[in-house]
């Protein structure tokens, strides 16, 4: 610098190394204004790990509502969340529970308790209000997800602890697609409850004799990595579940 009483300038040197430095101080500034913007919640990224169907029929209030205070923070969804969670490749994943790969992962807040449900169309209108057990039931064609899902797991775990075979009529990876099956008859499907349509005047939930284990949707986070305040926000607004 060359500098006099009222101010200050650079020497021909400090011009040539201005040139080269300027747009490597512009890059810092604006990461430090990014990092600043998103624990101010108004930018960064909320990168949400969950299934098709928590994902449509339980988080799309939760999106929007977030979406509408902080319109710049997005979300991502993917079937293989504890992965995702483990290779730190989301914020946070909601799943159901039990979930024994949720053993690995170090925080989990229940947010809503629901039941699952066997449901079909008139074809079945004998069996509605009368209580079946599950020996009654496994006679009917079952429609279910895959294997590869937590609801699946689920209902084989129950029939193998009553020693009973379950061998469905259908799997599918899609609620939807069982509902739309059992709306025309093809058979009774087993969905959660927060899946069901209100009101649906084509279906309606069959009885069942047994009490039926109830299960949690879960909100899980690595409690070693830090937590974005965008993240903080969409957990806790969660927890407000009624």
């Amino acid at each position: 610098f060359i500098r006099s009483t009222k101010r200050v300038k650079l020497t021909p040197e400090g011009e040539v190394l201005f040139k080269h430095i300027e747009p490597a101080v512009n890059l810092i500034m604006r990461g430090e204004n990014q990092i600043l913007d998103a624990n101010a919640l108004n930018g960064g990224q909320l990168r949400i790990g969950a299934s098709d169907t928590i994902c449509r029929y339980y988080l799309v209030p939760y999106l929007q509502a977030f979406h509408e205070h902080f319109p710049k923070v997005t979300n991502g969804t993917s079937g293989k969340c504890v992965d995702f969670l483990e290779n730190g490749q989301v914020d946070l994943i909601v799943t159901n529970y039990p979930n024994p790969r949720m053993n690995t992962v170090g925080n989990i807040r229940k947010v809503k308790d629901f039941k699952d449900v066997f449901i079909a169309n008139r074809n079945f209108e004998h069996l509605k209000n009368h209580p079946l057990n599950f020996e009654e039931l496994l006679q009917y064609p079952i429609l279910m997800l895959d294997k590869s899902s937590m609801t699946s797991e689920f209902l084989h775990n129950i029939c193998q602890q009553r020693q009973l075979d379950l061998v469905p009529e259908v799997e599918l990876s899609s609620n939807d697609l069982l509902i739309d099956l059992a709306r025309i008859g093809l058979g009774i499907a087993f969905i959660p409850d927060f899946c069901l349509p209100d009101d649906d005047p084509d279906l309606f939930k069959l009885t069942m004799s047994e009490v039926f284990p109830s299960r949690q949707l879960v909100v899980g986070y690595n409690d070693k990595l830090p937590i974005s305040e965008a993240a903080k926000y969409f957990i806790e607004s969660l927890n407000e579940d009624k």
